[in-house]
């Protein structure tokens, strides 16, 4: 038999995470719309979570855009 599913226990803590997200960010939170890609709620929680992981990857840094070049009409 094999195990294609993850741990029970690991569902309901992404469960949890994913309704403490929508509580504090104002999304509607349903429970059908937990790994499912293509809703509004789902796809923001995980673009969250990536700018989060990014975040802790560079030091809590401000995400700070590298100044741009000056248009010169000479070249």
């Amino acid at each position: 038999m094999a195990y294609n599913f993850p741990p029970v226990n690991k569902i309901f803590d992404d469960l949890d995470k994913f309704r403490d997200y929508c509580r504090f960010e104002g999304k509607v939170f349903n429970e059908k719309d937990l790994y499912k890609e293509g809703t509004l709620s789902w796809d923001a929680y995980k673009k969250w979570q990536g700018w989060m992981r990014a975040k802790t990857r560079n030091g809590g840094k401000d995400f700070v855009q590298r100044p741009r070049k000056k248009f010169n009409r000479s070249n």
